[in-house]
């Protein structure tokens, strides 16, 4: 793809809007009406023993047989996702945090280490640093671009190698296949954060993920007002991610499963219009004088932007810039201007948002960052496009 094609349009293929709309609307779900019910349950109770024997029997099989293990609507809600994102069963979970941390837990045991991408989402570093550590579990952390050669990070007692793409923050994309054909021969799990594309523009088991983990509270609810993660696994994958979450406690609101099932059906075309807004935004940043680079995985100055190209159906609303070094003492009062882009440490939402980062290389200990200058990360509403440019216009007058 041209270099204009990658900034001016999405990269994507197509998404298929008809399995968006029908995911997880199996009528065994919705008993004759358009949407899956909520059904709010903790105890399930039986006629006869024969029920109840049945039940337990095949209380893995998406059968009523305890609230924790699942209503109808949760089902519906794990159908949906296997079916978006293509894997063999879907775990749910209070939080994107939670479904990280208890997919990791899922798969490793006192004595293992672990490979984490530099670039990881800052709850999951605290994780790996302060709760797999007194379980003693070691974490190496590893450049996002590292592709095959992470071989040589791997040890004998390496069980999970754990990917975000892009990178929070500095939207770096890695070579997912690259990465987890390596990890295969040694034998490890494959897990990625996979939330930045959503259940729709990249498709992570094709290229040989194993646990595609996403924070439905960003995109797939789409409106700010529920927090949710999912874990998605293989086949090979999928009992021991299933057993071990169930094992610890996890289950989530049939309410907030109703309101995610909800968002899934305007993922699509929500997704398409982040991704035009934010192009054009960026692109008018691009040439502002402020900014030093762009960090958008469409375009030729965000490293991994050719992986991008090859392995992404499209992007969305969350990308970063830099801006150049004699602005940063304006920076409080550039955030502080803006009316459309509230601060706020979430994204994904119909709402543009901003936050900025003084110092990224505190952030990371595996890579060296090479701006001087502090980096800035929006999220790109649906708002319209020229009121976010002039409020964005209108903000960097703060700067001088």
């Amino acid at each position: 793809m041209s270099k204009k094609a990658s900034e001016d349009q999405s990269s994507s293929g197509s998404v298929n809007h008809t399995s968006i709309v029908n995911a997880g609307r199996s009528s065994k779900w919705t008993n004759g009406v358009v949407n899956p019910s909520v059904q709010r349950a903790s105890t399930v109770v039986f006629d006869s023993v024969k029920e109840m024997k049945h039940a337990t029997a095949n209380k893995t099989n998406q059968v009523l047989f305890y609230g924790r293990r699942g209503t109808t609507t949760s089902f519906a809600f794990s159908d949906a996702m296997n079916e978006l994102e293509g894997g063999a069963g879907c775990a749910l979970y209070p939080s994107g945090t939670a479904a990280i941390t208890n997919a990791i837990l899922s798969f490793v045991k006192t004595g293992d280490h672990i490979l984490m991408v530099d670039t990881a989402y800052e709850p999951t570093r605290d994780f790996c640093d302060k709760i797999l550590a007194k379980l003693g579990i070691t974490t190496t952390y590893y450049d996002p671009l590292i592709g095959s050669d992470i071989e040589s990070l791997i040890q004998e007692n390496t069980s999970v190698v754990f990917l975000e793409a892009p990178g929070s923050l500095t939207m770096e994309v890695q070579d997912i296949p690259a990465i987890a054909k390596v990890a295969h021969q040694h034998g490890c799990v494959v897990m990625l954060d996979n939330t930045w594309a959503s259940p729709i523009n990249l498709r992570p088991f094709e290229l040989g993920v194993d646990v595609s983990i996403q924070a439905a509270t960003k995109y797939v609810v789409g409106h700010s007002d529920v927090m949710l993660g999912t874990a998605t696994a293989t086949e090979e994958h999928w009992p021991n991610l299933r057993e071990s979450s169930y094992t610890m406690g996890q289950c989530t609101s049939p309410d907030d499963l109703y309101l995610a099932l909800r968002g899934i059906r305007t993922l699509g075309v929500r997704m398409k219009q982040h991704e035009a807004n934010a192009l054009t935004v960026a692109n008018w940043l691009k040439k502002r004088p402020e900014v030093e680079t762009i960090l958008h995985p469409a375009f030729d100055s965000c490293p991994g932007h050719e992986v991008f190209k090859r392995d992404f159906l499209g992007s969305n609303g969350l990308f970063s810039f830099v801006l150049k070094p004699e602005y940063a003492n304006g920076l409080d009062a550039f955030l502080d201007s803006l009316e459309h882009f509230k601060m706020g440490y979430s994204w994904g939402g119909f709402e543009s948002l901003v936050i900025a980062v003084r110092n990224v290389q505190a952030m990371r200990t595996a890579t060296t960052w090479s701006h001087q200058g502090p980096l800035v990360r929006l999220h790109i509403g649906l708002e319209d496009v020229n009121d976010l440019i002039e409020d964005l216009a209108q903000g960097f007058k703060h700067l001088a």
